[in-house]
């Protein structure tokens, strides 16, 4: 075999070797294109078109995967974020969410201390004449938590001059849950029944404090 054909063997395997690293690069091209348009003179060429309105600031999903855009609720979102930057509606509802079992159960409980935290000084102070009222008849909860089934936020207000930010939560969840007697006899629930829970609750706490401990303040169906 001569030289020259030799050399060309060699440059064909050099342009197979481009073509396949140009094709993983930039993939392949299948189905109908439109041709390239002809260049145009700088005075001819089209303006790109706007389809869309660049709003300052941009809208912040955080704020509308939850409540409409522009509502009240949504500026006292927003005014909450702007007092505490590090504020995300998003891990409140999540916090939201454990918050509302520990605290349902430990008032089926009985047992209060574990969320003092968590609780304003008035809804405290009711959960306590329930359970007391609770034992003063000999009566005791036994309950389980199964989940939670909707956690909806409902509306929320902020205040700047006390700074004081409140948000309203729907929450339904699922538990079974029995009361009985002294003697053990169940005088109200199933315990292999699961009973479907719906809870209104608001929360509030001051933006921009160190203690980041939402407080239940008011609860409703």
């Amino acid at each position: 075999m001569s030289s020259a054909v030799i050399q060309l063997l060699v440059l064909a395997g050099v342009a197979i070797f481009l073509i396949l690293r140009l094709r993983s690069v930039l993939g392949t091209r299948e189905g109908f294109e439109k041709p390239p348009l002809p260049p145009a003179a700088d005075g001819d060429r089209p303006r790109l078109r706007r389809d869309f309105e660049v709003i300052e600031g941009g809208i912040d999903a955080d704020i509308t995967d939850h409540v409409k855009e522009g509502s009240k609720a949504a500026k006292a979102l927003a005014a909450m974020k702007k007092a505490e930057p590090d504020f995300h509606v998003g891990d409140f509802l999540k916090g939201a969410r454990q918050a509302y079992e520990m605290i349902v159960m430990a008032f089926e409980k009985g047992d209060l201390d574990p969320v003092v935290p968590f609780l304003a000084r008035d809804v405290y102070e009711r959960f306590v004449e329930v359970v007391e009222m609770r034992e003063r008849e000999g009566l005791t909860v036994q309950s389980t938590f199964v989940g939670v089934r909707e956690v909806t936020l409902v509306d929320a207000e902020f205040d700047r001059a006390t700074g004081i930010g409140e948000i309203t939560v729907r929450f339904v969840g699922e538990l079974t849950s029995v009361v009985r007697d002294r003697t053990g006899k169940i005088v109200e629930g199933d315990p292999n029944e699961i009973k479907r829970q719906r809870d209104v609750w608001t929360f509030a706490r001051r933006m921009g404090s160190e203690d980041p401990n939402w407080q239940l303040t008011a609860t409703g169906e």
